[in-house]
């Protein structure tokens, strides 16, 4: 079957600086594929290439079989965009709000009306559609930013970083509201720099940093990437001297990355268990006290971590 979204080798450049460098994936219909990457990784610049807003450098995306850069007009009618920023008006309630973006999209009368009373019912908001944009949390405000992007029951839904900046039960809202649209058929383009949300949603992952994707797969075979390697973090006192245990710890055998972030060593390794004695031997040899640790199984941050070198969110 011919994927919905095919990206070739998509380039975008601000002067001397290359903000995304040849990126190239495709996602099939009814699939979630997440963009996982830092801050900065060129996710955004990415997501609004695809969504017809920047002109690409080089390359190009074909969405329902049409080109991003030849038949923009097309390929918005496709899609939805989901921005990271909000864009709604404060002053007006929920339903004004749908009401304004629906006829941006050409949506009139009882369509319209019909369209608004879905969508509310889709994330959560019908018994409090009337009041105003401004008395509400910045959850159910990211809630009425999906709602805008549903309206014209797009094909291909773009998400961008949709749950920074809110509390846990509104981010769980918008998790489920996301893993609801694709059980109804919505194919989803998702970014964000949280790993968890990535493992929990997506059906693939492409990993994205300084601008190139730089593994790409499901979650099985990114992490068999690294082995099937455990994650063993060490959680250290403030005044202790994280980077002397680290540099001590990477002459262990058994170990094929430690690396420093904040006041914690992350080590990979086949084995953790069986690593840890050692581990906890050297730490009392430097002095280092360790306060708690964590042995995570092989996931998506131990797949950053060991093609980077670094964390996350470092």
């Amino acid at each position: 079957m011919q994927p919905i979204l095919t990206v070739s080798d998509l380039t975008k450049h601000y002067g001397d600086f290359a903000a995304v460098k040849g990126v190239s994936f495709d996602i099939q219909e009814g699939e979630i594929f997440s963009l996982l990457g830092p801050n900065g990784a060129g996710k955004t610049t990415t997501i609004s290439m695809l969504s017809t807003l920047l002109v690409p450098t080089s390359g190009d995306a074909r969405i329902g079989g049409y080109s991003i850069r030849k038949d923009p007009m097309a390929v918005r009618s496709i899609i939805g965009v989901v921005p990271q920023e909000l864009a709604l008006y404060e002053d007006l309630s929920a339903r004004e709000n749908l009401s304004f973006w629906g006829q941006m999209y050409g949506l009139s009368g009882k369509e319209l009306k019909q369209r608004i009373e879905q969508v509310l019912a889709q994330i959560g908001l019908s018994e409090r559609a009337n009041q105003r944009i401004s008395a509400y949390s910045g959850g159910m405000k990211r809630r009425v930013n999906i709602g805008v992007g549903l309206l014209h029951r797009p094909r291909l839904l773009f998400m961008d970083e949709p749950t920074v900046g809110i509390d846990p039960q509104s981010r769980r809202a918008i998790l489920d509201t996301v893993k609801d649209l694709n059980q109804q058929g919505m194919t989803v383009l998702y970014t964000t720099h949280y790993m968890e949300e990535a493992q929990e949603l997506s059906d693939r992952v492409g990993i994205i940093d300084h601008g190139e994707m730089i593994a790409l797969g499901t979650q099985q075979e990114l992490t068999r990437q690294v082995g099937q390697a455990d994650t063993l973090v060490l959680h250290l006192a403030e005044t202790d001297n994280a980077e002397a245990l680290a540099e001590m710890v990477r002459g262990m055998p058994e170990v094929r990355k430690a690396d420093v972030t904040d006041h914690s060593v992350t080590i990979i390794t086949p084995s953790a268990e069986d690593l840890l004695a050692a581990v906890v031997s050297r730490a009392n040899e430097t002095g280092v006290k360790i306060r708690s640790l964590d042995i995570q199984e092989p996931n998506l941050e131990a797949v950053f971590l060991h093609l980077t070198g670094r964390a996350l969110r470092d």
